[in-house]
């Protein structure tokens, strides 16, 4: 996957830390559109068009749940 890192997010939506490990989800404009990124310090996991919607929004904050149900805690590194 190419590295799309080069853009300075529009908004980070939220920032989760595991021990060592950082994942954050931000929003990055993309030309005309919008797109999501799940990305850790080092690589992009996920990138999705991203419209603000309640429905985007709340699958966005369901995959937080998830990943805090899984020991991921909230960060602001």
């Amino acid at each position: 996957m190419p590295d799309h890192r080069s853009a300075d997010p529009l908004a980070t939506l939220w920032q989760l830390a595991y021990n060592d490990d950082r994942i954050s989800c931000a929003v990055y404009r993309d030309g005309e559109k919008l797109e999501m990124r799940l990305e850790t310090r080092s690589e992009t996991i996920l990138i999705e068009p991203f419209e603000i919607r309640p429905r985007v929004l709340s699958r966005v904050e369901a995959l937080r749940r998830s990943l805090k149900r899984r020991g991921w805690a909230d960060s602001s590194d």
